[in-house]
């Protein structure tokens, strides 16, 4: 455990990870799509999931039977845990409404921790391939559920992701007083440099500003299809700004 080689942030390995969290879902999405299969596409969600599973477990397991952390220190309550449960759920549902969530969750909170991870080990030592096993591996998924389902957020869905990250934030607050753990980073910052680094140390306004840094994230993601939507809408109206014929032909005469 001594010799583990020190995690370089942005090193080969490192930005190994990134390059195949970008192109792997894209791959798996144009073989279900060139091969049109149905049983194909539920043989990767299968494999998706179950490399998710299997790493939590396994990282679990040896992580006890090494004596490295205490019981308290081992609960699901990590962002990432909720997130992979979620993403899990909504490829084997096919909901859009957990889709929402994953999507939300997945991104904005995972693809933080894969680009500055709050890790001290590098490769090839396990507690890096499982930490990037779990995070990409959730990535990966929602990513996966978007090309081959066309799966989208609407604007009330940031409300109802927002509702279930309170519910989060509250069960993790709890969890964090009654354990003294850090889970969330709600005791107090990470101690990797992450956007959290820039909030202030008073803690009742780094929660507070932790609330506004999650809100910026959910408008960020939703930013892309809300200018999709209008550009469409653009179209339908000719480019003009006029409403459409539909909505011409209701108007009184």
């Amino acid at each position: 455990m001594q010799d583990a080689p020190e995690f370089q942030p942005y090193g080969l390995p490192h930005l190994t990870v990134i390059f195949l969290t970008i192109v792997l879902p894209f791959a798996l999405a144009a073989i279900v799509q060139r091969t049109r299969s149905q049983r194909l596409e539920k043989v990767i969600i299968g494999m998706l999931s179950a490399v998710l599973l299997v790493n939590y477990i396994v990282y679990l397991l040896f992580i006890r039977s090494q004596g490295l952390v205490d019981w308290w220190q081992m609960l699901p309550m990590q962002m990432c845990d909720w997130g992979m449960v979620v993403v899990i759920v909504a490829m084997w549902t096919g909901s859009q409404r957990w889709f929402e969530v994953a999507y939300f969750w997945g991104i904005g909170g995972t693809l933080q921790a894969v680009l500055t991870p709050n890790l001290r080990f590098g490769f090839p030592d396990w507690r890096f391939i499982s930490f990037f096993t779990s995070h990409c591996g959730i990535i990966i998924s929602v990513v996966f559920l978007m090309l081959t389902r066309r799966y989208r957020p609407y604007p009330m869905s940031i409300v109802r992701v927002w509702l279930w990250s309170e519910f989060y934030f509250v069960v993790t607050l709890i969890t964090d007083e009654m354990t003294g753990f850090n889970y969330g980073f709600v005791l107090h910052k990470p101690e990797a440099f992450s956007i959290l680094s820039f909030l202030s140390d008073s803690r009742p306004l780094y929660l507070l500003q932790m609330h506004g840094v999650a809100l910026l994230f959910f408008l960020g993601l939703y930013a892309p299809f809300a200018v999709v939507d209008l550009f469409r809408r653009g179209q339908s109206t000719g480019g003009s700004g006029e409403p459409p014929l539909s909505e011409i032909e209701r108007v009184p005469r």
